[in-house]
């Protein structure tokens, strides 16, 4: 198993690491909306959290040498089902390649975050 670590997404806040690849497939932690150089929510819409998810996810996917096209399997959990388009929406513009996805809603995130995505991809 190969930990992936990067200063452009957010430190994992647990005992966990950002990714583990293994097997040729690329395990992504569940990325929050947390702007990387602040350690904050970004901005205060679902549309700003869901937008910094990706990118985290994005950061990630990259310090292991793959893209978003790399992805097959995403997770993703809202607190909010009435987010379920706007969080979409954004979704939309970074997984062109329509990986299978579950979307659940939860009670809670951590740092009171609005929206995670979880990412599984192919190496």
């Amino acid at each position: 198993m190969e930990i992936i670590v990067t200063k452009k997404a957010p430190a994992a806040i647990g005992p966990y690491s950002q990714a583990a690849a293994c097997g040729g497939f690329l395990f992504l932690s569940g990325q929050l909306g947390i702007d990387p150089k602040t350690g904050a929510l970004a901005g205060g819409t679902i549309a700003d959290e869901a937008r910094q998810a990706c990118e985290n996810v994005g950061a990630i996917l990259a310090a292991a040498g793959l893209g978003f096209e790399n992805v097959v399997k995403t997770t993703c959990y809202l607190v909010d089902m009435t987010d379920f388009a706007a969080f979409n929406a954004v979704y939309a513009e970074y997984f062109k390649s329509l990986p299978a996805r579950s979307c659940v809603a939860v009670q809670a995130l951590p740092k009171g975050g609005r929206c995670e995505i979880e990412v599984v991809a192919g190496k």
